[in-house]
């Protein structure tokens, strides 16, 4: 059985996107190592409802890391020091006793704070409504093997479409570029038949979209492939850019 171990706990506080907000320090006792970081924030807020003070507001839904809401900074990394798993996957056995451990949101111009940890990821939602989606008639379920798609090209389509679109590429960009995001969702439909009709009008769409919310450019840094959570490829992004400048060219 993992030990408990004691901290403490910055966590950033932050009434509203106009607010001015600040850190408030928490010294938390005798937490279990198997406890997850989110099982932890019920603790403190448990903690905070006794003492009739305000509990953290912050983003949770499945706790299994297939939403991707658990948006959370943490020790400077989105979704904390664990590779490949969101916040809710993260345990408090990642932490030493003693620890001070740094909590915040997401950190962009598209993504404004609702509340203390809580951001605002509706920018994503609004990107995938310009063009993420197959919106012909592409007929009945086909039977199978009728559509020859070779297995690595199928592998590679399915890779792109595991982005949960939690936003961590966004976070740890220094340009809060949404490239990886938007490029994984352009790939899962380039690489595919049913997605080629339409490739054209959806890139130019998409990536219109994404400038217009006032997301970054990327230039590289892989600091996204780094953090994400579901390990997206950057090869990604150099589809989306060969997709783009195609359907440039036709115009």
């Amino acid at each position: 059985m993992d030990k408990n171990i004691s901290f403490t706990l910055k966590v950033w506080r932050q009434r509203g996107p106009k607010a001015k907000g600040a850190f408030e320090t928490y010294q938390m006792k005798d937490i279990p190592g198997d406890t997850s970081f989110l099982e932890m924030l019920d603790i403190l807020n448990e903690q905070l409802v006794n003492e009739n003070k305000e509990p953290v507001v912050f983003d949770h839904d499945c706790r299994e890391g297939i939403c991707g809401m658990c948006s959370l900074y943490v020790n400077g990394h989105p979704h904390g020091p664990a590779t490949g798993a969101t916040t809710c996957q993260l345990y408090m056995r990642r932490f030493k006793d003693g620890d001070v451990i740094t909590v915040e949101p997401w950190r962009s111009a598209g993504f404004p704070v609702i509340r203390d940890l809580m951001v605002d990821r509706t920018a994503f939602d609004k990107i995938q409504q310009a063009g993420g989606y197959v919106s012909i008639n592409t007929g009945g379920m086909p039977d199978a093997n009728a559509i020859p798609i070779g297995k690595d090209v199928a592998e590679e389509a399915m890779d792109a479409a595991a982005c949960i679109g939690c936003g961590a590429c966004v976070a740890a960009c220094k340009n809060g570029s949404a490239m990886l995001f938007v490029s994984a969702k352009v790939s899962q439909f380039a690489l595919l038949p049913q997605g080629k009709v339409e490739a054209a009008k959806r890139v130019k769409a998409m990536v219109a979209k994404m400038d217009e919310l006032g997301f970054g450019n990327c230039t590289n840094t892989r600091a996204c492939e780094a953090e994400c959570p579901k390990c997206v490829s950057i090869s990604n992004i150099a589809r989306l850019n060969r997709e783009f400048i195609k359907a440039k060219l036709k115009d």
